[in-house]
């Protein structure tokens, strides 16, 4: 006499012909790609008013920034501009047509002079320059002592040798400084190629307070986190589909003996 076996499916897994994955695993994946897409949207949008990308054309401020890199500079006022800060300026004095990206040394009513010991000095304190490239001196050509006049900046390339900067405009009427005011923005970081944020100029802590970086930081873990989210939630149903279908049985007759 024949006999028959049947496999079941387990009691949770029901027909297959709903939706995938339980409810609550629905409803977290969907919160997911929500808070993915608010962050991701918000944190791009955050960074559109704060930040705008420039393209460094000349080696003026190489090793820090070499021609063509891609920076992110931070819109600020010029009364907000500290000494080692490099700034995206425009003067009409120095190039007509372009911005200009330079290191700021000395802000109004600074005394500055190059060089004592081989240093650039600032109000009568040698400055240690770390970013300047390796082996090369602080100035290849004599700097008078200059003051700045207020609500001015005299600012410098990083490489010294081949940067036209305030050290090339000291015949100029304005001494070689530069109108605050001229400022555009701050760059916090080298984006393309991707050499991260900028060094601290710690060699003018001496001389009073830094600039604070911006959220550049936060807005990129912000970006990175929506985009994790959004994908993390958009991957649920097939892999819930997949698994599901490998846990789920089908109920079919054997073969009769």
């Amino acid at each position: 006499m024949g006999e028959s076996t049947t496999r079941t499916a387990p009691h949770s897994g029901g027909t297959g012909t709903g939706p995938v994955g339980s409810r609550t695993g629905q409803r977290l994946s969907g919160l997911a790609v929500a808070l993915g897409i608010v962050l991701f949207l918000g944190a791009f949008a955050w960074g559109a008013v704060l930040y705008r990308p420039y393209t460094v054309p000349t080696s003026s401020m190489s090793p820090t920034i070499a021609a063509g890199d891609r920076v992110m500079a931070e819109r600020v006022d010029g009364d907000e501009v500290r000494r080692g800060d490099v700034v995206v300026f425009k003067d009409t004095a120095w190039v007509s047509n372009a911005l200009v990206v330079k290191r700021v040394v000395a802000v109004g009513g600074d005394t500055v002079s190059c060089c004592t010991k081989g240093k650039l000095t600032v109000n009568g304190k040698q400055i240690d320059e770390p970013y300047l490239p390796a082996g090369s001196v602080a100035e290849d050509k004599v700097i008078p002592t200059v003051t700045v006049p207020k609500g001015r900046l005299f600012l410098l390339g990083d490489e010294r040798q081949g940067s036209l900067d305030s050290s090339a405009h000291l015949s100029d009427a304005a001494g070689g400084t530069v109108s605050q005011n001229a400022v555009r923005a701050r760059v916090d970081a080298v984006v393309w190629p991707m050499k991260g944020m900028l060094k601290k100029p710690t060699g003018f802590q001496t001389l009073g307070p830094l600039s604070t970086p911006g959220p550049l930081r936060t807005i990129v873990v912000l970006i990175v986190a929506g985009a994790v989210l959004v994908l993390g939630g958009g991957a649920y149903g097939p892999i819930a589909q997949r698994v599901g279908g490998r846990s789920r049985t089908r109920t079919e007759p054997a073969r009769a003996h």
